[in-house]
């Protein structure tokens, strides 16, 4: 099968949602005028190592927030954002916390989690969560399309909860992280193996 997007696929769904899987899941967290935000975002990866950068992308829009969503319209405002790592354990909630909320309503409390301060920002952070990165933001980039915003942002704190840290290494198996594969489907990471690169 081939297709061009422009022209459609045919499919009772979009294969695109799936084809690039697995992607990690930033659960992000900001503080904006009208309160604090929690909400995942499957459009997400690290970036780059020195200095550490990770990037997010918001794909649609709100009636109430200016052509974008939340967690964009709040960065806007603070200029600092909190990426926190979705483990298995936390698969519900990190769930219930996506749902489409007026402007102003704390998904946190919605779906029953708790949040501490970060450190290095102003913004709430997942309380056990595996890991957390604060960000100061860097840019904001508007992508083709209505409402895509891709967001780039300087880690400027690292949480990592002690019991996934085995042997000097953050150990993901420790705690499964989830992963999105399109249409309503995840996994979790239970195996792994090793490569050598060729000149190691």
């Amino acid at each position: 099968m081939f297709y061009r997007p422009e022209d459609g696929h045919g499919l009772p769904h979009n294969p695109f949602n799936a084809i690039v899987a697995p992607r990690p899941i930033g659960w992000i967290s900001t503080r904006g005028t009208q309160g604090d935000n929690l909400a995942p975002y499957s459009f997400f990866n690290a970036v780059a190592y020195v200095p550490p950068q990770v990037m997010f992308a918001s794909t649609s829009a709100k009636d109430d927030r200016d052509g974008t969503k939340d967690s964009v319209a709040q960065i806007r405002e603070s200029g600092v954002f909190c990426v926190n790592i979705v483990e298995y354990a936390a698969r519900d909630v990190m769930n219930a916390s996506s749902g489409a909320h007026p402007a102003g309503t704390d998904e946190f409390a919605v779906a029953g989690v708790e949040k501490v301060q970060c450190d290095t920002i102003d913004c709430p952070r997942v309380a056990g969560a595996p890991a957390s990165l604060e960000c100061k933001l860097t840019q904001i980039v508007q992508l083709p399309g209505e409402a895509n915003f891709a967001v780039f942002g300087q880690v400027t704190g690292v949480h990592m909860r002690d019991d996934c840290i085995r042997d000097g290494r953050f150990d993901v198996m420790s705690f499964g992280p989830m992963a999105r594969l399109g249409y309503r489907d995840y996994c979790r990471v239970e195996s792994l193996f090793s490569l050598a690169r060729p000149d190691e």
